[in-house]
């Protein structure tokens, strides 16, 4: 039974890899749909927005590659260099990416600022907009299904490309509506305002995806899952299944958890059935994170802890105790 657990894990992860490999194939594909797309609907017009729009995509299409790059990376095993895997170069990639697209925004700005104050040359804005609103219509597409993967796969590369994705077809929304008013009213200082508010909405993005890299690159906790982790240890205690606990520690890296944690049991308990029991708790906890691969280490400790240790012996930091309390 546990072997067949096994296997269908593995099937599973397998799966997980595989979908994760067809959607960043097929976002490297329509990224370079897309840049050739717009670039030659900017070329035709003359619209700073439609420019500022294609711009976007040329970042796009590097992020989009590095963002593939990443995800490889991500799926190769554990090695002496990398005990713990490589999963942390998830949240690098989503930092290039952002970067990437706030320097994009501050291109888009400066291009509309001299638009505003020169004034655009402007034509074939029919042909411009046709060209941007299929574009736009395979985005919303792409967007939507990088999303919906990367979250069923755990995969913070998938979700972050995904995002960017959907980031563009609203740029590219903006710019047809900004781009629609200027063919029909003639007012062309609305070519490069729309095109403001475009790096706007990209700085906008680009801020997320910086700040989500960061709290994921400084391993912050979520506190749904400090919640649910201590509840259950905590039910462990009151069903007697172990004495008491200690420095609980957890943090992902992609589609891993890792968790670490000490638990106590009476003194005179025999080693093989402490060892039964913490098994038992491992895989309570290991059912907290079903669409995570977990890794657990337990460190098993005599009920009168501080007795046992040496009066030299210095306990580390204990971050979640005061949650206990």
């Amino acid at each position: 039974m546990i072997f067949e657990s096994q296997s269908s894990h593995d099937e599973s992860r397998d799966e997980a890899e595989r979908a994760r490999r067809r959607a960043m194939t097929a976002s490297l594909l329509v990224s370079f749909l897309m840049l050739v797309g717009k670039l030659t609907a900017a070329s035709l017009t003359g619209s700073t927005a439609i420019l500022s729009d294609a711009a976007e995509s040329v970042i796009h299409l590097f992020a989009t590659g590095f963002a593939g790059f990443s995800l490889w990376y991500a799926s190769t095993p554990p090695d002496v260099e990398h005990p713990y895997g490589h999963g942390k170069v998830a949240y690098f990639a989503s930092a290039v990416e952002g970067a990437l697209i706030l320097a994009a925004a501050v291109g888009i700005g400066w291009m509309a600022v001299q638009d505003l104050v020169t004034g655009a040359d402007l034509r074939q804005l029919d042909v411009g907009l046709y060209l941007i609103g299929g574009l736009t219509a395979v985005n919303f597409a792409l967007g939507k299904y990088l999303v919906r993967v990367g979250r069923r796969t755990n995969s913070l590369v998938l979700v972050s490309n995904g995002e960017h994705v959907l980031t563009d077809m609203w740029t590219s929304l903006g710019v047809i509506v900004g781009v629609g008013l200027v063919w029909g009213t003639g007012i062309r200082w609305l070519d490069p305002a729309v095109g403001l508010l475009v790096a706007a909405n990209i700085v906008w993005t680009a801020t997320g995806l910086l700040r989500r890299s960061v709290y994921g690159l400084m391993d912050e906790a979520d506190w749904e899952a400090s919640s649910a982790l201590l509840d259950e240890l905590g039910t462990a205690v009151e069903e007697g299944l172990i004495a008491s606990f200690h420095q609980v520690r957890h943090r992902t890296s992609g589609d891993q958890v890792w968790i670490e944690y000490h638990l106590m049991f009476p003194g005179d308990m025999p080693i093989h059935e402490a060892h039964a029991r913490s098994h038992e708790v491992e895989d309570r906890v290991d059912a907290l994170f079903p669409d995570e691969d977990v890794h657990v280490t337990a460190h098993l400790e005599p009920r009168r802890h501080d007795e046992a240790h040496p009066d030299e012996h210095r306990e580390p930091t204990d971050p979640l105790r005061e949650v206990l309390r």
